[in-house]
């Protein structure tokens, strides 16, 4: 697998934007959705490779002010910065700053690589969403992503300081038997919220070989969900 280089955060933003608002991006609410483009991690489960290919140059203010105009019309008042890698925005701050001028609440998600920019936004947002994508020890191997010091710095960055937040981990059956799964929970240990999710076989996955692999079953989630019952303060399946 292989990484974008470990360089400063690319000159990108907000590059588009999901017109319909979202009912699963932020549980609980109606959300609209912002899309930074381009990501330093080439997962092989993500289904997010269109995003990859697309413009990096970030949309106007005022086209961006225009599609919070919109939202706000369908009565949503919540926004979330996807991607991508939103971390990779070198105006994170002023984009999250403007969310809030506009009254909207603002959920980041993130692979937690770049703390620092992490850090900037954090007291800012109310929700974080985190994804873990194998043991911390499997980054190097299975992702390319060395820096893994990063990734924990992030994660207890979170933990101690965002107003609410979720980590989450895609269950890939090629991936996380129970050894992998173990050492993420080890990693999670008494947070407040870890997500377990099925993996969804679609033709824009990264690897060609995962585009016809299986759905993870919920038979398998609900396994889960019973080993790691009570290791954090809410233990979650989403789509089941």
């Amino acid at each position: 697998m292989s990484t974008l280089p470990l360089a400063a955060p690319a000159a990108v933003g907000v590059a588009a934007w999901m017109p319909s608002p979202s009912l699963v991006d932020w549980p609980g609410r109606m959300a609209g959705v912002l899309l930074v483009p381009r990501c330093n991690l080439r997962c092989p489960f993500c289904h997010n490779r269109p995003l990859l290919a697309m413009p990096t140059e970030p949309m106007p203010e005022a086209a961006l002010r225009e599609c919070l105009r919109r939202y706000r019309a369908l009565w949503v008042d919540a926004v979330v910065l996807s991607g991508g890698e939103p971390t990779l925005a070198e105006n994170l701050a002023e984009i999250v700053a403007l969310l809030r001028r506009e009254g909207f609440h603002v959920k980041l998600d993130t692979n937690g690589t770049w703390p620092d920019r992490l850090a900037e936004v954090i007291g800012s947002l109310d929700y974080v969403a985190m994804d873990l994508k194998c043991a911390p020890s499997s980054y190097a191997t299975r992702l390319g992503w060395t820096a893994v010091d990063r990734v924990l710095e992030s994660a207890a960055l979170i933990r101690h300081r965002a107003a609410d937040y979720e980590f989450r981990t895609t269950i890939v059956s090629a991936w996380h038997d129970d050894a992998e799964l173990d050492a993420i929970a080890e990693w999670v240990r008494g947070a407040r919220r870890w997500v377990l999710q099925p993996f969804e076989p679609r033709d824009s996955v990264m690897d060609p070989a995962l585009r016809a692999a299986p759905r993870t079953s919920v038979a398998r989630l609900r396994e889960l969900r019973d080993r790691y019952r009570g290791l954090v303060g809410d233990l979650e399946i989403r789509g089941e």
